[in-house]
């Protein structure tokens, strides 16, 4: 199989083009858990696959995190994804890509910028607070599309300075905190000027810390607006893996997002991986 590998601020993914439906559809979670595992295959965080579309988008995008397990969306996968898109003569300069969650609507700024709109929200709870180990977190809840990409916005005082492992034990236990029944991403967030935090995302799937997370900074972003703190609808988040930026609209009752950040395609190649074979 032909794959491309390209990150996004640094979250990383296996690209795989299944159009002519190839690939069965059982095999997929297999495929994605053996070709993301680090030192023993390609390594990415999750694995994109992409079919036809089925509701008149120019494309549909499977997502399936390191686990194998299938996700609603990725916002960071979308933007990749995109450029894949108009890169291989399957859109345009815009680029609508049909998902679990809904369609999302791409724009190629320049060669690696990309632009998505990604899904609003259909969950925005702006105080659920948690306990964990007699400590109360004032999270926020978010879940994006339909069906629902879920989230934890988490602020935590001192986020670059934080120990790693201490911070990763408690977003595990965050991420599979019964507050958050679907179980959630967890994005720990500091505010550190007007419109711009630093931000580290556990994910779920991955099950650990991935170097960016696209619509946990659309959540934060989301929890900031609902508690007054994001007047103007502008968000820069600092993460390990580079810069996004999003921009919240109010649209009537809703909101209208946008998540705009850089590309890069590391490789292109032929999978061979021999587990598969098996």
């Amino acid at each position: 199989m032909d794959f491309w590998k390209m990150n996004g601020a640094g979250n990383d993914f296996i690209i795989l083009n299944d159009m002519v439906r190839a690939i069965p559809d059982d095999r997929l979670g297999d495929i994605a858990r053996t070709v993301c595992q680090r030192h023993m295959s390609v390594g990415a965080d999750g694995m994109m696959v992409v079919r036809p579309a089925q509701c008149g988008g120019d494309f549909r995008m499977l997502f399936f995190n390191a686990d194998g397990g299938e996700a609603e969306m990725c916002g960071n996968g979308a933007r990749c994804i995109c450029r894949y898109g108009y890169e291989n003569d399957l859109a345009g300069e815009v680029q609508r890509v049909e998902t679990m969650s809904g369609t999302v609507t791409g724009r190629r700024i320049d060669a690696r910028l990309y632009q998505v709109r990604l899904n609003g929200p259909t969950v925005l709870d702006a105080d659920r607070p948690v306990e964990i180990d007699g400590t109360i977190y004032r999270c926020a809840y978010i879940e994006l599309g339909s069906p629902g990409l879920p989230h934890a916005a988490v602020p935590y005082t001192g986020l670059k300075d934080a120990d790693e492992n201490a911070l990763r034990d408690l977003g595990r236990k965050l991420r599979y905190h019964p507050a958050f029944p679907k179980g959630a991403n967890v994005n720990f967030y500091e505010l550190v000027g007007p419109g711009r935090v630093t931000m580290r995302t556990y994910e779920r799937g991955v099950e650990d810390f991935t170097y960016a997370c696209g619509t946990g900074a659309a959540s934060v972003a989301l929890a900031l607006t609902a508690l007054g703190q994001l007047p103007d609808g502008q968000l820069t988040a600092d993460m390990r893996g580079g810069t996004l930026t999003v921009r919240v609209q109010r649209e009537g009752s809703g909101y209208g997002l946008f998540l705009t950040g850089p590309t890069n395609v590391v490789c292109k190649g032929t999978l061979t991986d021999e587990d598969l074979r098996n």
